[in-house]
């Protein structure tokens, strides 16, 4: 999987989307310290260790590097920046009985536009699997070379 590289001054705006989730109950928010356990939990329980383990490294830092999209207090989704390497977004996910709502988009967009806030100017999305939904919704290209990138010889829980 292929790295992406994302130009934050040219950033599309989702603040309408954001309302309209706003508008059906959905709040994206950042994660607060005292829902570690929960939030990495469900990240656990959805989808793999590693992305969960990442989950985990965003809270602890001020303010916390994850996103969550909420409704009734039921977690829907999450976004995570700056924790498998400064610069990065990801890992991101929403649970798919929730998915081709808008949800990601947003979850995305507000961790970019936080980073962009933090000062810079572009943000590399690590080892992407749906290159084309990033290039359509934040204008991501491939970046040359980068597969398998950062997590090249990463260990696992494959038994050999």
């Amino acid at each position: 999987m292929h790295d992406m590289l994302v130009k934050l001054y040219e950033l599309p705006d989702y603040s309408s989307l954001e309302n309209e989730l706003k508008d059906q109950g959905i709040i994206i928010r950042p994660a607060l310290a005292a829902e570690k356990s929960i939030v990495v939990d469900w990240i656990r329980q959805r989808f793999d260790d590693g992305w969960a383990s990442e989950g985990e490294v965003s809270f602890s830092f001020e303010p916390v590097r994850c996103f969550i999209a909420l409704k009734d207090r039921e977690i829907l989704g999450f976004a995570c920046y700056d924790v498998a390497y400064r610069n990065f977004f990801g890992p991101t996910a929403v649970d798919p009985p929730h998915r081709n709502r808008g949800i990601g988009k947003v979850l995305l967009w507000k961790s970019l536009t936080t980073m962009r806030a933090q000062g810079y100017a572009y943000a590399i999305i690590g080892g992407v699997g749906p290159a084309e939904y990033y290039t359509r919704v934040v204008g991501a290209e491939l970046i040359k070379g980068s597969n398998p990138g950062i997590y090249r010889g990463i260990l696992s829980h494959v038994p050999v």
